[in-house]
């Protein structure tokens, strides 16, 4: 198929049914051959620390760690809002494997050729 999907997630434990959703559909996007993109901000930006997806599991779904691991696995991509994750006062050094911090500007150049997004 080709092409690029993006996933922008602002829940974490407030919200395990979106923050489990998202995930399944960025699996789904990164399975269909689309160059994916997770994107955590305000809550969302939890999800990058290790450990923190750990107790996360929404009846009738995997997992949210596995969904997490499987994804990254998959090769897509997570992006962590530099802010939100600064605002936290999160550990850089408790990073989820293929997480990467940055700043809007990131989003905007993906969304910015034509990527269609879906946001939870």
């Amino acid at each position: 198929m080709g092409g690029k999907f993006c996933v922008s997630l602002t829940s974490a434990k407030d919200n395990p049914d979106k923050a489990t959703v998202a995930f399944v559909v960025a699996n789904a996007a990164v399975a269909s051959e689309k160059q994916t993109m997770v994107f955590l901000s305000t809550e969302g930006v939890r999800l990058c620390q290790k450990g923190y997806a750990d107790d996360i599991h929404e009846e009738g779904f995997a997992p949210l760690r596995e969904l997490m691991s499987n994804f990254v696995k998959a090769g897509g991509q997570v992006y962590v809002c530099s802010p939100c994750f600064k605002r936290r006062k999160l550990d850089e050094g408790r990073l989820i494997d293929g997480a990467v911090i940055v700043g809007g500007a990131k989003l905007v150049e993906f969304l910015g050729e034509h990527s269609p997004a879906v946001t939870y």
